[in-house]
């Protein structure tokens, strides 16, 4: 019979050096890109934008050769097959416009980390017309309609009482009420 302690004290050392290993390799990627400013660990400074009434905190900012500050994102799963999804590229694009505003300068790219692999995204024109068009639209009076997808209805905890659910059959379970 194999003793169980030193097979687990074994497996826990296998488990630290590969996490020490990645986190090493991490930092060096950190490096190339440029100097640790700063770490949404709660302490991180708030950037904020009177122009656009936006606020956030980067999960981490580096600071490039050249002085200009890159947004990085960290998400918490393989990056999707497709590319980054929609929702994830205006979140970082945010962090770029919001970096922008504090600084003045406009950072070259900003950062989706996630946990296989990290994607540059260009800040040009393109996304920064969807981030501020998405800023505009959530600015808008609600009007009380949606479009919800049944599958997401059914298991939202909120589909009982949901103007717009397709929890049952895929119908709405009351109209639409107005927002005045």
């Amino acid at each position: 019979m194999i003793p169980v302690a030193p097979l687990a004290l074994g497996l826990a050392g296998v488990v630290a050096t590969v996490a020490g290993a990645v986190s090493l390799r991490r930092r060096s990627v950190d490096r190339r890109l440029g100097e640790l400013v700063a770490i949404d660990a709660g302490r991180a400074a708030t950037l904020r934008s009177t122009r656009y009434r936006l606020a956030g905190r980067p999960d981490v900012l580096l600071r490039a050769a050249d002085g200009t500050l890159l947004p990085v994102e960290l998400k918490h799963r393989p990056a999707p097959a497709g590319g980054p999804f929609p929702s994830h590229l205006v979140q970082l694009g945010a962090y770029c416009l919001l970096v922008e505003e504090a600084t003045g300068r406009s950072p070259p790219f900003g950062v989706l980390r996630y946990t296989d692999r990290e994607v540059r995204v260009a800040w040009d024109p393109g996304l920064r017309a969807r981030v501020v068009g998405t800023v505009a639209r959530v600015r808008e009076r609600y009007d009380g309609r949606a479009d919800p997808a049944p599958g997401k209805c059914r298991r939202c905890v909120w589909s009982d009482r949901c103007d717009a659910s397709l929890a049952t059959d895929g119908h709405r379970s009351q109209p639409a009420r107005r927002v005045t």
